[in-house]
C-alpha cells in the first residue's frame, strides 16, 4: 500500500481533481471514504460526482457552532453521501469531569486529540484510503503535502484532490456549482473548527489566522 501511494502521487502529480477521485474509487471501491469540516461542501460536492454513495466521516466534538451543525445536516440531504457523525468515547461533560473544565484552553493540543484524532482513528478503521479537501496554501505544514500519499500513523492511504487549489479556485467552483457553504464563512470566519478555539478573522488577515488565535497552534492534528 506504501508503494501504490507513492507509484500514484508521481502518476497523478497536477492531474485534475477528479482524475485523482476516479483513480481513488477504481482502487479502493467500498473501502475508501471521505472527511469533511463542513467549511463547506466542496470536496463532497466533487466526489459525489463520481463516486456517489460515499461515506463522509464528520467528527462531532460537541463543541463546534450551530451552524456547522447545520451544515452537516444540509449536506447529508442535499447530496447523494452517507454522512456518518463520528464522536468522542467521552462526552463534553465526562471529559471536563476527568480533566476539569475548559481543556481547550489550557490544553489544546490534547484537547484535539481526545475529540478529533482519536475518533478519527477508531472511525478510520474500516477503510483502506480516506479522501480529504487538505490544500497545500492553507497552512505551512501543509505545503509538500501530496495529491497521494501513505498516512503511516494509520496505515492507510490519504488522498487529497484539491491539495494544489488556490482560495480562489475553491470560491470558483463553489460559485459556479452553487455548493453549498457554512454561513459562517460570510460572518467572518473563513476556517471554521470548535466554536471555543474559532474567532472572527479581520478583512485580509490570514484565513487561518482564527483557529486557536493567540497561541503558537496552526493543526489539529488530524493532517501532521
Amino acid at each position: 500500500m506504501e508503494t501504490l501511494a507513492a507509484e500514484a502521487a508521481e502518476a497523478l502529480k497536477g492531474a485534475p481533481a477528479e482524475e485523482v477521485i476516479k483513480w481513488a474509487e477504481q482502487t479502493f471501491g467500498s473501502r475508501l471514504c471521505m472527511t469533511s469540516s463542513m467549511t463547506d461542501a466542496v470536496i463532497v460536492d466533487l466526489t459525489s460526482r463520481y463516486v456517489p454513495g460515499m461515506d463522509v466521516l464528520f467528527l462531532d466534538t460537541g463543541y463546534h457552532f450551530a451552524e456547522t451543525i447545520g451544515t452537516r445536516d444540509a449536506v447529508s440531504v442535499v447530496y447523494p453521501v452517507n454522512v456518518i457523525n463520528v464522536t468522542p468515547p467521552t462526552t463534553v461533560e465526562e471529559q471536563d469531569a476527568e480533566l476539569g473544565p475548559k481543556l481547550y484552553s489550557r490544553n489544546p493540543d490534547l484537547c484535539c486529540y481526545l475529540r478529533k484524532v482519536v475518533p478519527l482513528e477508531q472511525s478510520l478503521e474500516p477503510y483502506d484510503a480516506w479522501i480529504t479537501g487538505v490544500r497545500r496554501e492553507e497552512t505551512d505544514a501543509r505545503t509538500d503535502t501530496s495529491v497521494v500519499q501513505w498516512d503511516a500513523r494509520r496505515q492507510m492511504v490519504k488522498v487529497n484532490p484539491i491539495v494544489e487549489w488556490t482560495q480562489q479556485e475553491v470560491d470558483d467552483y463553489i460559485a459556479e456549482h452553487g455548493v453549498l457553504v457554512n454561513p459562517l464563512v460570510y460572518d467572518g470566519y473563513p476556517s471554521i473548527g470548535c466554536r471555543t478555539c474559532t474567532a472572527k478573522v479581520e478583512a485580509g488577515a490570514d484565513p487561518r489566522s482564527g483557529r486557536w488565535a493567540g497561541t503558537a497552534k496552526t493543526e489539529c492534528g488530524i493532517h501532521t
